[in-house]
Parts: C-alpha cells; sequence; structure tokens
C-alpha cells in the first residue's frame, strides 16, 4: 500500500530573470513497512523533495498524495490536519519550544492531536532514546544530540503513518546514530509505516530498504 505518492512533481525557483529547477519531475512511491534512504550532497535538492513531500512546500507542477489524498487539491486548514495526523517531521534544527520542557514538549501534541502513543509506550521510547533522564530540562540545557533525540521522540509520540527526517543522526556519534535507526526501522516494519531520512551519512545505508541518489535536482533509484 503507497502511503506516499509523488507523480511528476517539480520546483522551480525564480530570481529575477533567471529560473532554477530545484527538483526535477519526480515520481516516486514508499510503501507501508519501508525505510527509505535519499543521500546527495548539499544544495542538490534533498530538503526541496522532503518539504514537498511533507506537504511543506508547494511544487510548481505535479501531484503529492499522502494515503491517497491529494495534497494539491486541499485547502491549508485541511491540508495542516492532514499533516499533523499523518506525518512526524524530525528537522536538522530540532524544532523545539525554547521555553517548555522535554515533557511538555510532548503534552503540547497533546493539545492539537489524540490518540498519540500510550503512557508505557512513551517511557518505553524515552529509554530507548536515552532522554528518560531529561524530562524537565529545557532545550538549551541539552546538547546538540540530546535535542535531536527529544525531536524524534516528537515526531514518534504522534504515532504518524509516515515519518520524514532531515539528517537525523547528525549530531549523534555512531552508538546513538545506530541505536535511532534501530528505533526507526522498528517503528517502520512492526507499525506499518514509511520513513524516508535525508542524509549525507552513508552508515545509514544498510538499514534502508530503497536508496535514492539526488544530483542537481535529478531523484533516482540506486541500483
Amino acid at each position: 500500500m503507497a502511503l506516499l505518492e509523488l507523480k511528476e512533481v517539480n520546483k522551480v525557483f525564480k530570481s529575477g530573470k533567471t529560473e532554477i529547477e530545484a527538483l526535477k519531475p519526480t515520481n516516486f512511491i514508499a510503501e507501508a513497512g519501508e525505510l527509505i534512504a535519499v543521500i546527495g550532497p548539499s544544495g542538490s535538492g534533498k530538503s526541496t523533495f522532503l518539504t514537498i513531500a511533507g506537504g511543506l512546500q508547494t511544487p510548481s507542477n505535479g501531484d503529492v498524495l499522502i494515503n491517497g489524498n491529494n495534497l494539491i487539491d486541499l485547502k491549508e486548514k485541511k491540508r495542516a490536519s492532514l499533516r499533523l495526523k499523518e506525518i512526524g517531521f524530525v528537522l536538522q534544527s530540532s524544532n523545539l519550544v525554547p521555553f517548555l520542557t522535554v515533557q511538555q514538549q510532548m503534552k503540547l501534541l497533546d493539545k492539537v492531536k489524540k490518540d498519540n502513543l500510550r503512557e508505557d509506550q512513551l517511557e518505553q521510547m524515552y529509554d530507548s532514546l536515552g532522554i528518560g533522564e531529561l524530562l524537565n530540562s529545557f532545550p538549551s540545557d541539552l546538547s546538540g544530540g540530546q535535542r535531536q533525540r527529544v525531536a524524534i521522540a516528537k515526531a514518534l509520540y504522534t504515532d504518524p503513518s509516515i515519518i520524514l527526517a532531515d539528517e537525523p543522526t547528525a549530531s549523534l556519534d555512531s552508538d546513538r546514530a545506530f541505536e535511532v535507526m534501530d528505533m526507526l526501522k522498528a517503528a517502520t516494519k512492526q507499525n506499518k509505516k514509511t520513513t524516508i531520512v535525508v542524509t549525507h551519512d552513508t552508515r545509514l545505508i544498510d538499514y534502508c530498504d530503497k536508496v535514492y541518489k539526488i544530483t542537481d535536482g535529478l531523484l533516482k533509484l540506486e541500483a
């Protein structure tokens, strides 16, 4: 079952009279239970691909389907509602609210979405990510790696169908990076989710079912 599909999607940015095609016409399907890596150098179009796939950016052309719902056909309010329900984002910036503790970050999500992880599942996730002792800490008290692990916890807490992760292991050492990938892979396989990891980190490829490479906006499946 396809949870995410891009059909002839591209993105063109204009700079004066110049047009830059950041993402060339792209067809892409991610099935339930698949963990997919998208690799490529800086400026290759990885982030453009990810933000379009997650409905954070509108393509210049083409269709983006999430669980069969075409984002292009939805008004912004319904699009935002679908994102909240179906997609968990892990962004490089960690995207944490600076004046909330780790535990309060999760409680905030309860105000905007129901049916999140049960308390026992949440505690298990805290333990797996090694943040159980940080629940009363503010983002400013955390290291970069700790903030990234909290961001991953936030993405998983809402139990989304699709997880979109932008360099999720960039600030983690090898042991912690592998633990995070083990967790993402388990969540993907056991709960029939789709996880897409955009990364420079070739250590992660062995965890993935498919690997795509993007170069100058052109996305291709690696053999």
